[in-house]
């Protein structure tokens, strides 16, 4: 059987390996298609598609975006979205703003704390892309603040850390209008984040399909065989598209592997070739 990974993340973001690393990495894996998803950015697009195109391997444009459903935190996937459309990158360009902002506030914080921390060493360890809480975490373990980002993100950068600060609100129906507005499609990540007992999940879909959310992320690595075919089987009472992917950061996260850490975990190339006829359907965002 062929697979895919269609939730990577890369050193545009928090991951540690760049886009083109992780296209050579995939191929390595035999990975036949995958999506570099960083977080509010899609920087690292073209030198995916530039070296997808020299190693054989389908490259699709992908982005996640954080956003909010009432008072719901959620992440939102976009898939195949003309990635140079002007109102997709302006829409990101004021999300990255918001998020520099909350950076700023989160370094002041620590500041007061009596941590020295400035945006100068924060630089060091975001040389590209978007700039967030894991590299702040990394640099409080540099600096010996703390021993782990697991603990960085506990003592200081978590909800109700010592240092926490909020980001500006972004509604989930606005983060799906900028993915189907640039004919994209926009698809729930990891969904038992919303709730791991799947309780409000159908309730949480329904509202979410009627502002244009047209799939869910039912292969992911810490959900069990079980889990899966629930969330799949409500997909397609909702007539709903599935996709996978294994929210590989590289050396940040452990456990987690490119493609899937086994067999059970990895996301079948059928659901690429169902979003992408999605894709070229007429209105398939």
């Amino acid at each position: 059987m062929e697979y895919i990974d269609l939730h990577l993340h890369s050193s545009c973001s928090d991951g540690t390996m760049s886009p083109a690393e992780l296209v050579r990495a995939a191929v390595k894996a035999g990975i036949k298609g995958i999506a570099i998803t960083d977080h509010d950015t899609i920087e690292g697009i073209d030198e995916a598609l530039q070296e997808g195109k020299k190693q054989g391997i389908e490259i699709v444009a992908g982005v996640e975006i954080s956003a909010y459903l009432g008072d719901i935190p959620l992440h939102i996937l976009g898939y195949g979205f003309r990635h140079e459309d002007p109102m997709l990158l302006e829409n990101l360009e004021k999300i990255q703003t918001a998020r520099n902002d909350r950076n700023d506030r989160i370094l002041a914080h620590l500041n007061l704390l009596g941590i020295d921390v400035t945006r100068e060493d924060l630089r060091r360890h975001s040389r590209t892309g978007q700039t967030g809480r894991p590299h702040i975490a990394k640099l409080l373990v540099e600096k010996k603040v703390v021993k782990t980002m697991e603990e960085a993100f506990s003592r200081y950068l978590g909800k109700g850390g010592l240092a926490y600060a909020e980001r500006k609100r972004l509604d989930a129906a606005d983060a799906i209008a900028m993915i189907t507005a640039a004919d994209g499609i926009a698809v729930l990540a990891h969904p038992l984040t919303i709730d791991h007992t799947m309780a409000i999940l159908p309730a949480v879909l329904m509202k979410m399909k009627a502002i244009g959310l047209a799939g869910v992320e039912a292969y992911y690595p810490i959900y069990s065989n079980t889990t899966r075919r629930k969330i799949i089987e409500l997909s397609s009472q909702l007539g709903m598209l599935v996709t996978g992917g294994s929210d590989f950061h590289g050396a940040t996260r452990n456990g987690t592997c490119l493609g899937g850490c086994n067999k059970k975990q990895r996301a079948p190339y059928e659901l690429l070739l169902t979003l992408n006829n999605r894709l070229r359907s007429p209105g398939g965002s």
